[in-house]
This record gives structure tokens, sequence and C-alpha cells, in this order.
């Protein structure tokens, strides 16, 4: 299974850190966001990493390379002349060159201890993982019921940002600027989702008070 990390976005929130730097570039206990997840994904056994590129993303190219530091591979997919596809248009984009076969998607602004499954097994078409609520958004993103995702519940979750994708539910569709949420409602409406609770450590590292934070209790 291949993995792609979504590290395109301009970080709006981050400014003025990402006006000089990209978002997952900044250091997060002495390295960069990023290589947390890229070494995090090869000690769980992915060999093979997709990144897509936008806001400074020649920058991000250049201080990773071709992965062979980590014992990976890394292969990137350019959208920085169309501008950031965001995470629809993004992963449409990327599908070229993560091939047929299901595949992991990440967000690349958070940070976690999520254990990545190259050999995870999907049994609907999508596979979420969920967190509890953080302060920055109390009303969660989606419920969980057995093993479904559902728009709706008593009882909401946040989407982490990692989520296990089968190739087909973007057939038909553009690689044009496009939120990946509609998408996720409409498969969980279908009951074609599925997702799980994690308990473990995940942030959100979206503003500079929050990356902060995380080097302040890191």
């Amino acid at each position: 299974m291949k993995a792609l990390i979504l590290a395109a976005g301009r970080g709006e929130r981050m400014r003025p850190l990402s006006d000089m730097i990209p978002k997952p570039l900044l250091p997060v206990a002495g390295k960069p966001l990023i290589v947390h997840h890229i070494e995090r994904l090869r000690e769980a056994g992915f060999k093979q990493i997709v990144i897509n590129l936008g806001h400074l993303g020649h920058l991000i190219k250049k201080t990773l390379g071709d992965g062979s530091r980590w014992g990976v591979e890394l292969y990137y997919s350019d959208e920085q002349d169309e501008g950031a596809l965001e995470s629809l248009g993004g992963i449409v984009k990327a599908l070229d060159i993560l091939g047929s076969e299901p595949f992991l998607v990440l967000n690349g602004d958070i940070f976690c201890d999520y254990a990545f499954n190259p050999d995870f097994q999907l049994k609907k078409p999508a596979h979420l993982i969920l967190v509890p609520n953080p302060p920055h958004n109390k009303k969660g993103d989606f419920g969980l019921e057995e093993d479904y995702i559902c728009n709706v519940a008593q009882n909401m979750f946040t989407f982490s940002g990692i989520g296990y994708y089968h190739p087909s539910i973007f057939n038909g569709i553009a690689a044009i600027k496009a939120p990946l949420a509609p998408l996720l409602r409409e498969l969980a409406d279908k009951k074609e989702l599925s997702g799980e609770l994690f308990e473990g450590v995940w942030h959100d590292i979206g503003t500079p008070k929050r990356l902060k934070e995380i080097n302040e209790n890191f």
C-alpha cells in the first residue's frame, strides 16, 4: 500500500510563519513536521510515499529529496501551477501515482502516534480514523455507529485527517480545486464509509499557537 501526505495547502491560519516556510516543514521537536510522518510510515512498513506540492512546494521537494535518507521512495504530485487543489482535488491528481490499489491518505499538518497499517483491508470503499473533539472543533464532524461513519449522531467525533481509500470512489471526479468532505458525507449517507475511534496522541498543528504548545509540551 502507498501513502499520500497532503502537503499543498497555503496554511492561512499559520501565517506569518507559513509565508516563508511551507507548513509541513515547520519544526516539531527539532525536525520538520512532515519528517515525523515519513519516519512513522517507514516504521510501519510503508515503502512508497506520495507528497502533493502546492504553496512553496519546491522547498519541500528540496528538503526531502527522493526519500533515500529515510529508506523510502518519495514521489511528488505537483500542484504548483494550478494552485493547491484542496484535499479532493489533490487526491484525484495523485491517482496516477497511487495506482489501482487502496491507499492511505493523511494530512500533513497533524502530529500523532496512530499506527499506520500498510496491510489494512477495506471492508467498505473508505475507512476514516476519528478522534475525540479538540477544543477548536467541539461539535465534531462525524458520528460512529458500530463500524459505520454517520453524519449525525448523539456522540460526534472529529475527522483526524487520516483515512484509507479505494481509488474507485474517485472515478469520474476531475482534478480541480475541491474539498473531500462532501464526498465523505455522501458515502456516509449510503453506509459506504467505515471508521474507528483513535484515542491516542493526535494534534492538529493549524496555528502558531498550537505549534508553540506542542513544542513546549513535547
